[in-house]
């Protein structure tokens, strides 16, 4: 098999291919999608702190300048919110944003949802054992980020069912080559978020209250405020990135686990190890499998000179599995401690959430583990077509 992102069974099991890209071409061209493929983990690491790269060209230059085709116009709304928040903006815009969203999103606040993320857990993995199992994902791991964002945010209770499918047809657009009608859906599902972000902004701007919309509005630092597009895109960014990527790491964490019957009990005896096991779980099959960087200057990397103007496909899943940096990287080992994988990223665009990912991950699997100890598989999950935010389409379990 090679490298092939679009077939169910590259998606399902990427990684003899990963081996085959690190061991005998761990800097190759992709022509599908005119990227190169970054195998190895001291490259992807290097790369991603490496600032003659970017998440955007946009500050040094137009689309025409990097060869490109300006995006079409229809695709402009999606855009406009996207590079209000942080993540595909580099400094020094990037800079700014990220110091005045630091203000708020602490990491003492995160620590402090912790007995509200444990509660939330608790009732989800009730009502799943009160039902003697069901869909684990529907159930448990979806519901649980939602409502934790949807309350960090303000989101009133009655409006939070539009989170999931919002963020779900906005982080479309991400995948490699969409189609049309994915673009459309992803444009429309951001142009109805911002527009009710935007009201629930200007409310909470006038009516302030504790909640993590009414923070970013009262943020001053030096003179300086977020505008009402950077709230608008660092809420939409919060939602997208806090949320997908923790279901999904949810989901392939359990099936990880009921493939390593043996590690899955080692985690029931001495749940201690959960601090070191959710890292593990992150590495061994990260929901982030490709994070993409453009070049802005000629790059030299494993020997290749990568021009500037084109775009590297830097493989997390790959890097997370490089026998250079991790012992018997394929063996799933709950107590690995040294344990340097790049699931959140690195460099300026490490991920903010990660304290809230890691919060979740560690009340989810904590609740599931103390309330369905017996908790087994019940049928085999299938994994979406979605290979960069690559995740189980169902769960479904036993307790």
């Amino acid at each position: 098999m090679k490298f092939d992102p679009w077939n169910p069974e590259f998606v399902a099991y990427p990684y003899d291919v990963y081996r085959d890209l690190r061991d005998n071409d761990p800097v190759s061209f992709f022509e599908p999608t005119g990227q190169w493929l970054i195998a190895r983990h001291a490259d992807v690491n290097a790369l991603l702190r490496d600032r003659r790269l970017g998440r955007s060209y946009l500050h040094v230059g137009t689309h025409e300048a990097f060869g490109r085709e300006p995006e079409p116009e229809f695709q402009e709304p999606f855009w406009r919110v996207i590079r209000a928040g942080m993540l595909d903006v580099e400094p020094p815009v990037h800079t700014r944003l990220r110091r005045l969203v630091s203000k708020a999103f602490t990491p003492r606040m995160v620590e402090s949802l912790r007995p509200r993320v444990r509660k939330i857990a608790t009732q989800l993995t009730e009502g799943l054992v009160e039902r003697g199992g069901g869909d684990l994902l529907a159930e448990v791991a979806e519901p649980l980020p939602v409502t934790v964002i949807a309350e960090m945010l303000g989101v009133p209770e009655a409006d939070r069912h539009l989170l999931r499918p919002w963020s779900a047809d906005i982080c479309g657009m991400y995948e490699l080559n969409p189609s049309l009608e994915v673009q459309h859906t992803a444009v429309r599902a951001a142009t109805e978020f911002a527009e009710y972000l935007r009201e629930l902004a200007r409310a909470r701007r006038q009516r302030p209250g504790d909640d993590m919309i009414s923070a970013l509005a009262q943020v001053v630092d030096d003179g300086d405020r977020l505008t009402e597009d950077e709230l608008i895109g660092t809420c939409v960014l919060l939602l997208n990135a806090g949320h997908e990527a923790t279901v999904n790491a949810t989901g392939s964490g359990w099936w990880a686990l009921f493939r390593n019957p043996g590690e899955l009990e080692r985690l029931r005896a001495d749940p201690g190890l959960m601090p070191t096991a959710v890292e593990e779980l992150l590495r061994y099959d990260t929901p982030a499998q490709m994070f993409e960087r453009w070049v802005l200057e000629d790059v030299e990397v494993g020997g290749v000179t990568i021009p500037r103007g084109v775009e590297v496909a830097l493989l997390f899943g790959s890097a997370n599995r490089d026998p250079g940096v991790f012992a018997d990287p394929d063996r799933l080992d709950l107590g690995r401690v040294d344990n340097p994988h790049i699931s959140f990223g690195a460099g300026i665009h490490f991920c903010l959430g990660a304290p809230l990912a890691r919060v979740e991950m560690t009340e989810s699997f904590g609740a599931l583990l103390r309330l369905a100890p017996r908790l087994e598989l019940a049928e085999e999950p299938t994994w979406k077509p979605s290979y960069i935010m690559r995740g189980l389409e169902s769960l479904k379990v036993t307790v």
